[in-house]
């Protein structure tokens, strides 16, 4: 199967359930991936962005690519989060990290420190030429606070080969739009965002790496694979469906909002690592209305 057959299609940027005392809950773990596995999502992606990855130590990531293989045991592909702000801490962990029964990397673009577009390109420049497996590259503005610019994501996609796709999540149509005209043809660009994952396959996206799904992972893969085949009126009714509830996950941050409803739901417990906290109680009685809607 190659890249572009396993990365089409809904993946899940999982969550990393914690037990009271912030340590990692591995029986909820198993749980939850053979919850999202049964409902059909084509892959998972394990330590990224909503599984904590900026409270945990290279040593617990590990611990979580070790346990994830194993529990997934080759049902689904997976891609391992490996990212930061310094490249050569990057690419020490390249180095070290255990990485067989995965099938590629997610690296979101250097954040905090602001660099210029030249810098961004050199560190994924950087990334490409030590890189262990595949990567995809992570555009989100949002939390970076520095978005990849489409002259960027198009050097990195001609220039780095062993870069073969981008998860964007910048928002904006203007970026998508000139990066599908423009791309390599065997260059894949993925949703990052939920609520646009509808029209950013319209543009030619071949998929999603989902928050959503980690609660909702059949409608959701369901819709992205209708909206895959061209069947956009079968997807829209399942689109506008959820987007009250994608709003609201994002409320007050992520993944406090999906975690909630995963504790609702009985596959986990309602924690997070500091800085992040529960979402307030208010906002709880909002996703509780959410949900008995759906």
């Amino acid at each position: 199967m190659s890249l572009q057959q396993k990365f089409t299609g809904t993946g899940i940027a999982i969550v990393t359930p914690f037990h009271e005392d912030r340590s990692i809950d591995w029986a909820s773990f198993e749980n939850l991936i053979n919850f999202w596995i049964e409902n059909k999502v084509e892959y998972l992606v394990a330590v990224g962005t909503t599984g904590e990855s900026a409270t945990q130590t290279r040593e617990e990531e590990q611990e979580v690519f070790d346990f994830v293989k194993k529990a997934t045991a080759g049902r689904v592909p997976l891609v391992a989060g490996v990212g930061g702000n310094d490249t050569a801490e990057v690419l020490e962990a390249f180095k070290k990290m255990r990485l067989d029964g995965f099938d590629a990397l997610l690296s979101v673009s250097p954040y905090y420190n602001k660099p210029r577009q030249e810098g961004i390109y050199q560190h994924y420049k950087a990334l490409n030429d030590a890189a262990p497996l595949p990567i995809i590259m992570y555009n989100v503005p949002g939390r970076t606070g520095m978005s990849v610019s489409v002259e960027t994501t198009l050097r990195i996609a001609h220039d780095c080969k062993n870069i073969f796709a981008t998860k964007e999540a910048s928002g904006s149509f203007e970026q998508i739009n000139r990066i599908m005209k423009n791309k390599p043809d065997d260059f894949m660009l993925i949703s990052g965002d939920d609520a646009i994952t509808l029209p950013m396959i319209a543009c030619g996206a071949k998929g999603l790496i989902s928050v959503i799904a980690n609660a909702y992972p059949k409608d959701y893969s369901d819709m992205v694979r209708l909206c895959l085949a061209g069947k956009f009126e079968e997807a829209l009714p399942i689109h506008l469906k959820y987007l009250d509830m994608v709003d609201a996950l994002f409320k007050e941050g992520s993944p406090s909002g999906v975690k909630y409803v995963l504790s609702k739901m009985g596959y986990c417990k309602n924690t997070m690592r500091l800085p992040v906290v529960p979402v307030s109680p208010a906002h709880e009685a909002r996703l509780d209305e959410l949900m008995a809607g759906l």
